[in-house]
C-alpha cells in the first residue's frame, strides 16, 4: 500500500511511501495486542509494596485477657490483624510483575497495532527530521503544521537524534522513540502515529 509523505511545513509532497502489507495491513489480532500490552504494564510496575504483618509489629506478645469465661471471643496478642494497630492479615509483600513473551508474538501485537492506527488513519509518513539547535518552538511549529495541536503523537525515528528527543520532552503528549525502543502500548496509547520515512523500512526488517 501507498501512503503520502508529509513535510515538517504540514504540506503533503509529491512523493509517496510504500508500506508494507505484512506489517501495516493484516488482520490485527487482538489477543497478541492484549497480551503484549499486559507485560509492558506489568513490566513498568515497582513491586515495591509492602504492609506491616503481626510479626513486625512493635508491642508486647503478651495474652490480653483470660481464654474462658468473660463471655467475649478468644483474645490472644495486640498484634492480631483483627484489632486497632495489629498487623495486616495477608498483606502485600515485595513482588515482581514481570514475566516473558514469545518474539513472534511480540512481533505479531505491533504488527497489528499498526494496521489498526493504517485503518484508523492514524498513521502518518513524514519526511525525516532534523534540527541543528534543541528548540522545542521549532518542534512545536511543526506539530502545529502537521494539525495535530492538543493530541497525542507518537513520532517514530529511524535514527537517534538527540537534538528531536530533546526539542520534545517537554510536551506532555509528544513521544519521540525510536525503531529500536518502540513498543505496541505507545503506538495504540497515541492518537496520531508519525514514521519518519527511514523508519519504514527498519520497521518492515525488524517485524518480518
Amino acid at each position: 500500500m501507498e501512503a503520502k509523505v508529509y513535510s515538517v511545513s504540514g504540506k503533503a509532497s509529491s512523493a509517496k511511501a510504500t508500506l508494507s502489507d505484512e506489517v501495516f495491513g493484516i488482520e490485527p489480532n487482538n489477543h497478541a495486542i492484549y497480551l503484549d500490552v499486559k507485560q509492558h504494564l506489568a513490566n513498568r510496575r515497582q513491586g515495591t509494596h509492602k504492609s506491616k504483618e503481626r510479626n513486625e509489629i512493635a508491642g508486647s506478645t503478651k495474652k490480653l485477657k483470660k481464654q474462658k469465661g468473660t463471655g467475649g471471643a478468644r483474645a490472644g496478642s495486640s498484634k492480631s490483624g483483627t484489632r486497632v494497630g495489629g498487623g495486616r492479615i495477608f498483606g502485600p509483600r515485595p513482588r515482581n510483575y514481570s514475566f516473558k513473551l514469545n518474539v513472534k508474538l511480540k512481533r505479531l501485537a505491533r504488527k497489528s497495532a499498526f494496521s489498526y492506527q493504517m485503518k484508523n488513519d492514524a498513521l502518518m509518513v513524514l519526511e525525516d527530521v532534523s534540527m541543528d539547535a534543541i528548540k522545542t518552538k521549532d518542534f512545536v511549529f511543526m506539530v502545529s503544521a502537521l494539525s495535530l495541536d492538543n493530541q497525542k503523537v507518537l513520532l517514530i525515528l529511524g535514527n537517534k537524534n538527540d537534538n528531536v528527543y530533546l526539542a520534545s520532552r517537554n510536551l506532555k503528549k509528544v513521544k519521540v522513540v525510536t525503531v529500536e525502543s518502540f513498543n505496541t502500548y505507545d503506538v495504540l496509547n497515541a492518537r496520531k502515529v508519525i514514521v519518519t520515512q527511514s523508519a519504514i523500512s527498519r520497521i518492515e526488517e525488524i517485524l518480518n
